[in-house]
């Protein structure tokens, strides 16, 4: 096995650990949480969503060799809170209403 392939098959399984990790802690604090609330609606069906998540990561099996990670997602643009320049709408039809000049039939 290359180098490339074995780091691969490295990085998989720690990153199946790290979930095996975070699942076991979701588990542990849903415990936690049923105690304080007792046996609700929500408190079961955490415990299934739980359940259902370790049983998907089980199910998973080795990733498929053809598969190739996508390129790194660029960083997220910040775009501004700030009020736009009214200018930019003066054309602009109203969602659902049309243009300002024109009625409906």
């Amino acid at each position: 096995m290359s180098a490339e392939l074995n780091s691969g098959a490295n990085s998989g399984q720690r990153n199946i650990a790290a979930v095996v990790r975070a699942l076991e802690g979701l588990h542990a604090a849903v415990g936690n949480l049923s105690q304080e609330y007792g046996d609700t609606l929500g408190i079961r069906r955490l415990v299934s969503d739980v359940a259902r998540l370790s049983d998907d990561l089980a199910e998973l099996g080795p990733p498929d060799p053809r598969h190739r990670p996508g390129p790194v997602p660029e960083e997220l643009e910040e775009i501004p809170d700030v009020e736009y320049d009214a200018s930019m709408w003066t054309d602009a039809e109203h969602e659902g209403f049309g243009a300002p000049d024109r009625h409906a039939p």
